[in-house]
């Protein structure tokens, strides 16, 4: 991946708010007592530009917000400078509640609904896309589809961005996937389940998802990475194939820790870094993220430190 021009977008096509809520004892069907709350700006592709933001790249946010609930990432991009290019819609962002019970060791998700997207807002999204890409190299398409949309959605807005000469990254799951690597994004980074359902077979160990991986790339998708979780990832190129794995950290939420994966790996790739320096980097800065809740990213002095105790394996024989 090489930037022809300065800049990085993320399009978020079904932005949330995190609310969290810290709730020991949680009983479902009693009176629960709430300590603390947090709301944070989210949605994949929001998550990856707090990740990016600070960095050597201008980063802009698009796609979708509702008009209703703008405030907390309006205040998120203000205080990151990321620039707003966010197309604001009829109605309120999806909000996704968790409940977090430390005490009894369990998190508890309710999701609300989200936007309908009228028709007419994909054409003036792709319009958006088309005058900022004509000042930014990279484009990552990042999270679920919102009701209403097509599933298509991402493949022809890769398709679009990639015939501009742009670099694209897909970070999504189930039909909208499949639909999109046809188009050839550059960087795909998909978890084990996602890659086995958009391979239709089940991927019963390291070695099956390592040649899964590897035939997704010789599709003519540059980088494929594949999150096994706790367990680190396997990264795919023309140079070979790694399994980095990550030093213990203590956890305090892992929302967005995939996402801080993606700006890990993408700023280390878009720096014309070997396949072993963005995997050590790539890791460590999820490892970085996971002691903070909501996008923040880890200082470079943290990442610095833990890329030293990353793991890296070559998996050349599997």
């Amino acid at each position: 991946m090489t930037p022809t021009k300065p800049g990085i977008v993320t399009v978020s096509l079904n932005s949330a708010i995190d609310q969290t809520l810290e709730c020991p004892g949680f009983t479902a069907g009693a009176v629960n007592r709430v300590t603390s709350e947090t709301r944070t700006a989210g949605g994949k592709a929001i998550n990856v530009a707090a990740f990016l933001a600070g960095g050597d790249l201008p980063i802009t946010a698009t796609g979708f917000l509702g008009a209703d609930n703008t405030q907390v990432f309006e205040a998120l991009f203000q205080e990151r400078g990321i620039l707003d290019r966010c197309l604001r819609l009829p109605g309120s962002s999806r909000v996704n509640i968790k409940v977090v019970d430390r005490m009894g060791g369990t998190v508890t998700d309710l999701n609300l609904p989200g936007l309908q997207v009228p028709d007419g807002a994909l054409q003036k999204l792709t319009e958006t896309l088309d005058a900022l890409a004509r000042d930014n190299s990279c484009f990552v398409l990042s999270g679920s589809l919102p009701a209403g949309m097509q599933e298509d959605a991402y493949a022809t807005l890769t398709a679009r961005l990639r015939s501009r000469g742009a670099i694209v990254v897909v970070d999504t799951s189930g039909a909208p996937l499949k639909h999109a690597v046809a188009a050839k994004p550059d960087f795909v980074k998909p978890n084990v389940h996602e890659l086995s359902e958009l391979l239709g077979r089940a991927l019963s160990d390291r070695t099956e998802v390592v040649r899964a991986a590897r035939q997704l790339h010789a599709t003519g998708i540059e980088l494929v990475v594949v999150s096994l979780g706790a367990e680190g990832a396997i990264f795919v190129d023309g140079e070979g194939a790694l399994l980095a794995v990550p030093p213990r950290v203590e956890v305090a939420s892992t929302v967005g820790a995939g996402d801080s994966m993606v700006a890990g790996v993408l700023s280390a790739r878009l720096a014309g870094r070997s396949l072993e320096e963005c995997a050590r980097y790539g890791t460590a800065f999820a490892a970085g993220k996971l002691v903070r809740v909501g996008p923040v990213p880890p200082s470079q002095e943290r990442v610095q430190s833990l890329m030293r105790s990353v793991s890296i394996h070559s998996l050349s024989d599997a």
